[in-house]
């Protein structure tokens, strides 16, 4: 298969509190949101290749729940999981985020994002917004310091050729 990509994301700090992404995929938005939010798909992408998914549960409505778990390449289990509380379907998702192996003494409400993602067209192309609202800048330089930004790249380049191929 053909590597089609748009070009990585671009990532800054528009606050001491916050994350944004941006990046734009070869793709119209529907087919973007279906594979952000389809579970078959997202195990497709959501690894960054890193490892293999074990775990992708999304029911996607307002209240709903969405888990997603990882055996990385070094053996390590990786999972984060959330609720949604905003659905507007191929326009706009906003959910938390919880990283489920917060350090030990970090209670899951100092260790919780509210994400927003934002889909939007222009000549078949996508460009997905993502906001990460931290609930201090202790944990956004906690999330940057992960390493978070890498996989981030790789995985958004995953959603990509998995978005192009249901086109």
């Amino acid at each position: 298969m053909a590597m089609t990509s748009s070009g990585s994301a671009k990532v800054t700090l528009p606050a001491d509190d916050q994350i944004l992404v941006t990046r734009e995929f070869d793709a119209p938005k529907h087919l973007v949101y279906k594979a952000f939010t389809t579970p078959e798909l997202v195990r497709r992408w959501w690894h960054a290749n890193r490892g293999e998914m074990t775990v992708a549960e999304i029911d996607l409505r307002v209240g709903g729940k969405w888990r997603y778990v990882m055996i990385a390449d070094g053996g390590m289990e990786v999972g984060f999981h959330g609720e949604y509380r905003e659905i507007v379907p191929n326009e706009r998702i906003v959910s938390t985020e919880t990283f489920e192996g917060l350090p030990e003494g970090v209670s899951e409400e100092d260790g919780t994002t509210v994400n927003t993602a934002t889909f939007a067209e222009q000549d078949g192309r996508t460009t997905l917004t993502l906001l990460i609202q931290a609930p201090s800048k202790v944990t956004r330089d906690a999330i940057v310091d992960s390493g978070m930004e890498a996989g981030l790249q790789d995985a958004l380049d995953n959603l990509e050729q998995v978005a192009v191929s249901l086109g």
